[in-house]
């Protein structure tokens, strides 16, 4: 049995949730933030045989897209009022950061 760890932007995890749900899996789901862009997102679990990793990663990353995104940060040293921008940059986001760990017991209590 294998524990799946997927970080997952915001905007795609009630897709992931749902298709997690859809292919007979429990999902937990724990929020999180960080990142570079240090904006919100969700951590999912949930445990699956051996043979379903390859399928359940699929479905996430059928869900979780990578999408670009424009960022215009204040130039370093420049946090007051009115400060300079930097130029805009168009940054990629999204996706699903996953860990596949080995679970060595699991109990449902």
């Amino acid at each position: 049995m294998k524990l799946i760890l997927a970080v997952v932007q915001s905007k795609d995890v009630e897709a992931c949730v749902d298709a997690l749900v859809g292919a007979g899996h429990v999902c937990t789901r724990l929020a999180s933030f960080g990142g570079f862009l240090e904006q919100g997102n969700a951590t999912l679990l949930t445990a699956v045989d051996d043979r379903e990793v390859e399928a359940t990663l699929a479905l996430l990353g059928s869900k979780a897209r990578q999408r670009n995104q424009v960022l215009q940060a204040l130039l370093p040293g420049s946090d007051a009022p009115g400060a300079a921008l930097a130029p805009p940059m168009d940054v990629e986001v999204g996706g699903a950061t996953v860990f596949v760990l080995d679970v060595a017991r699991m109990e449902r209590l």
